[in-house]
């Protein structure tokens, strides 16, 4: 049992301690932003303090409403027992596969603990004190802050009408520019540029640029819809294409994602990357995953359908939204944070956008179509209360 005096004297210790490291801690760490990621159903059940998460939905972070692939499920299933081994570290399976459906060579692929430790990677090998990077104003935030770690300056660049404004990105660029990101489809706003905008951003690229496609919510979109990234890459451009599991094939929480780029470029993150920064499971999964067609056909209708559940509601309340290609929306209810503090009472989680600079909007991931039909009504019943409050 510890004294008061004794209590005293360890917390001196402590905070002494802890002055230390704040003291030879690198100075600017300290000014770096943390990522808010959405909350989960748990933490918002203890807070109502309930048991029971049944009648509870969570619509915050863009994961798939149908869950994992159910050939991933059974195959991890199989592979449980076999954990006890280090993973391959070089996913040969796996690369592999993702070689011969995209048509490329294994060696232009590397893999990732999610699309975050690529970015992180990229940041590695291009960006210092005296770089920058150039992305949109309403583009994914690990961007910059991936930049900010590595001491790189952000030019933000205003999007227009929710789109990635391209050709006013190609003319931020300077000569101290080293990485282009453009989210595609974009996360917040669901929205998309198209070949014809590419094509003409990547005329104008200089050649000390990389451009950068994150493509996290491509395989959503049916394959005639998809943008032709990858002809950049057989070109042998300086270009990566980002792409991952976690959304289309439902793999959120075993994190893997892939760059695809030129054997040279992809050697530059070889040479970064941990060994088995992929864990066992997550090869496997992945890899029954990408072989499940029927799962991703299925995960496309249902995305389809949900929007236009959404669409339809949204403008029945006379509710402005931003027309989405992705498996979420931009939804402006005029009062962001205030909506979704009041959502979460009413069982559901969205994401507020006021980290975005849009305090008015929230952001809804499109689900099942009950998912989608009590986040109508629950919004319905706010708008009604702030009616009846005014």
């Amino acid at each position: 049992m510890i004294e008061a005096g004794e209590n005293i004297k360890y917390t001196s210790v402590v905070c002494l301690m802890e002055n230390i490291v704040n003291r030879f801690a690198k100075k600017w760490i300290h000014n770096l932003a943390i990522y808010e990621p959405g909350r989960p159903l748990e933490e918002l059940a203890r807070e109502l303090g309930v048991d029971d998460m049944s009648d509870m939905h969570k619509l915050a972070s863009n994961e798939n409403s149908l869950g994992p692939s159910p050939k991933a499920v059974e195959s991890m299933k199989h592979a449980a027992a076999s954990m006890n081994i280090y993973p391959d570290g070089g996913a040969f399976y796996l690369r592999r596969a993702l070689a011969r459906k995209l048509d490329v060579d294994a060696d232009q692929i590397v893999l990732g603990n999610g699309s975050n430790e690529l970015i992180v990677f990229l940041s590695h090998v291009f960006l210092n004190a005296d770089r920058n990077i150039v992305m949109s104003d309403k583009a994914f935030v690990i961007y910059k802050m991936a930049a900010a770690m590595f001491e790189a300056d952000t030019i933000v660049v205003p999007m227009r009408d929710y789109h990635h404004d391209l050709d006013a990105m190609v003319a931020a660029v300077t000569p101290d520019t080293r990485l282009l990101y453009v989210s595609n489809p974009n996360n917040p706003t669901g929205t998309m540029v198209d070949n014809e905008a590419i094509e003409r951003m990547m005329h104008q690229i200089p050649d000390h640029v990389t451009v950068v496609f994150d493509e996290a919510y491509i395989e959503l979109l049916p394959p005639e819809c998809q943008p032709d990234t990858l002809r950049y890459v057989r070109e042998g451009r300086n270009v990566f294409v980002l792409r991952t599991f976690s959304k289309s094939y439902g793999l959120a929480g075993l994190r893997v994602g892939y760059t695809i780029s030129t054997k040279k470029d992809a050697k530059l993150l070889q040479h970064v990357r941990q060994p088995f920064n992929v864990n066992a499971m997550a090869q496997v999964g992945a890899l029954a995953a990408l072989e499940d067609d029927e799962h991703l056909e299925k995960t496309r209708a249902t995305v389809q359908a949900g929007l236009r559940q959404l669409e339809r509601g949204l403008r029945e309340m006379k509710i402005e939204f931003v027309e989405s290609v992705a498996n979420f929306m931009l939804v402006n209810v005029g009062r962001g944070r205030e909506t979704f503090e009041a959502l979460q009472r009413l069982k559901i989680i969205v994401r507020p956008m006021d980290g975005y600079g849009m305090p008015e909007m929230i952001r809804v991931t499109i689900g099942t179509e009950l998912q989608n039909r009590c986040f109508l009504d629950a919004l319905k019943l706010l708008l009604n209360e702030r009616t009846v409050n005014t």
